[in-house]
C-alpha cells in the first residue's frame, strides 16, 4: 500500500468520530500499514521526545506531547512493545475540560474494527477494568499498565491549546502472553506455567507457520510430521494449541484452522492467507505447556487460492 493511500485512510478514520471509529471502523488496512511504517520509523529514529499525532503509532519509550491546534474529537494512539515486554503509561501536564466533554482513556490492549485484543476470553480482567478514564478517576487515572505488549490511548479535546504529555515506558515480562507481533517474520516460544489461561500470538499478516516444538501435559513433540492428519476436537482435552485465521483481532471471532493436542499430531507448517494469523495456547493449569514456532510473510503468489493442507481457503487478501 502506498504512503498516500495510507494517509488518506487515516484521515477518513479521524473524520468518522471516535465512537464510530472504535466500534464500527472498517478501514483497518490504514492501521495495518501504520504498524509497519511507523514502527520502523520509531525504531530507526529512536525519538525520545516528540509531538503526539491525533492518530499515532508508538513503538519506543519516550515522552509524547499533544497540544490541540483545533478541536480534536476522534484521536487514538496505539502503543506496541517487544513480545517480552509490557507497557507503562503515565499522563502529565494535563490541561483538558472534563466537564465540557473532553476525555482521555487508556486501554489495556487494542480496540480495532469494534474488536478487542486480547479478546474477553483470553484476558484475565473483565473489559470494564481494562479501561482507565482520566476524567472519572482521581490520581490513579493518570497511570496505566498493560497486561501484554500492546496498549492504547484515545482522547477528545474540544478547546484549542488543550493537551497532555504521555510517558511510555516498557517493562520486562517474564511470561509473555497475548502478543501482537511487530514483524511479519520471526520465531517465538509461548510458555504457560501451571496457570489456567489462554495465550495468543497474533501476526497481522498472511504468513506461513511452522511449529518446531510442542509440549502439552505429558505429551511432547519435537518433530511434527506434515504427512499426518490434523487432529480436531481437542478442546475437550483442556490443553491444546489452536491455529486461527481471520481479518479482525478478536480471536473468539476467528476461523479455527486446526487444533493440536497430541504428540506428532500432524502439522509442521501451514499457510494462512488472512489479515491475521494466530497461534493460541490453551492451558488447563495442570501442566507446564509450551509451543515453539516460526513464521514468515507470504509473498503474493503464495497466498492460498484453493484447498491448502485439506482446508478451504477462507480468507481473501488483496
Amino acid at each position: 500500500m502506498s504512503v498516500a493511500r495510507c494517509a488518506q485512510l487515516l484521515l477518513c478514520l479521524i473524520s468518522l468520530g471516535l465512537s464510530r471509529y472504535i466500534e464500527d471502523n472498517e478501514a483497518s488496512d490504514g492501521l495495518y500499514s501504520l504498524l509497519s511504517l511507523e514502527q520502523k520509523r520509531e525504531s530507526e529514529d529512536f525519538i525520545f521526545r516528540r509531538p503526539l499525532r491525533c492518530l499515532d503509532m508508538l513503538a519506543t519509550d519516550g515522552y509524547f506531547t499533544f497540544v490541540a491546534s483545533r478541536p480534536q474529537l476522534a484521536c487514538a494512539a496505539f502503543i506496541i512493545a517487544e513480545p517480552s515486554e509490557v507497557i507503562s503509561l503515565e499522563l502529565s501536564d494535563v490541561s483538558i475540560d472534563c466537564r465540557a466533554g473532553d476525555f482521555i482513556k487508556m486501554f489495556d490492549g487494542w480496540v480495532l474494527k469494534g474488536e478487542k485484543f486480547p479478546s474477553s476470553q483470553d484476558h484475565q480482567l473483565p473489559v470494564h477494568r481494562r479501561y482507565t478514564d482520566y476524567c472519572s478517576s482521581s490520581a490513579a487515572g493518570a497511570t496505566s499498565r498493560s497486561s501484554q505488549n500492546v496498549a492504547m490511548i484515545f482522547f477528545r479535546l474540544q478547546n484549542t491549546d488543550s493537551g497532555f504529555t504521555l510517558a511510555v515506558k516498557k517493562l520486562h515480562n517474564a511470561f509473555p502472553c497475548n502478543i501482537m507481533s511487530q514483524s511479519p517474520e520471526g520465531s517465538f516460544t509461548m510458555v504457560i506455567p501451571h496457570q489456567r489461561r489462554n495465550c495468543s500470538f497474533s501476526i497481522i499478516y498472511p504468513v506461513e507457520l511452522r511449529l518446531t516444538e510442542l509440549s502439552l501435559g505429558q505429551a511432547k513433540s519435537n518433530e511434527l510430521s506434515p504427512q499426518r492428519q490434523v487432529w480436531s476436537g481437542c478442546s475437550a482435552s483442556g490443553d491444546y494449541v489452536e491455529l486461527l485465521g481471520g481479518n479482525g483481532v478478536d480471536t473468539s471471532k476467528m476461523f479455527p484452522v486446526a487444533d493440536l493436542c497430541f504428540s506428532l499430531s500432524g502439522l509442521s507448517q501451514m499457510k494462512i492467507g488472512c489479515d491475521n494469523s494466530v497461534v493460541r495456547l490453551v492451558s488447563s493449569g495442570n501442566y507446564i505447556n509450551r509451543v515453539s514456532f516460526q513464521y514468515r510473510l507470504l509473498e503474493h503468489n503464495e497466498l492460498p487460492k484453493s484447498r491448502e493442507n485439506s482446508l478451504d481457503n477462507f480468507c481473501t487478501v488483496e
